[in-house]
């Protein structure tokens, strides 16, 4: 999981991840809450593109939440 510092304990699960209409996949942002996540993804989707999730091959915004390693 990724903190907001080498230093800090805060953590922040929620990722909102930007997919290509080819499946490629780039971390945008990580974010506390996951409805902070979404209204970011939402944002960035009005912003310059079709919204969250992906449509028709397009690409979009998604938000993930990354659990802990075993």
């Amino acid at each position: 999981m990724r903190s907001v510092s080498g230093d800090s304990n805060t953590v922040l699960p929620w990722h909102v991840i930007r997919q290509d209409g080819n499946g490629n996949r780039y971390r945008v942002g990580s974010y506390a809450t996951r409805t902070e996540a979404l209204q970011i993804a939402e944002r960035l989707g009005k912003a310059g593109g079709p919204g969250t999730g992906t449509v028709d091959g397009q690409g979009g915004y998604l938000v993930e939440h990354m659990y802990p390693p075993d």
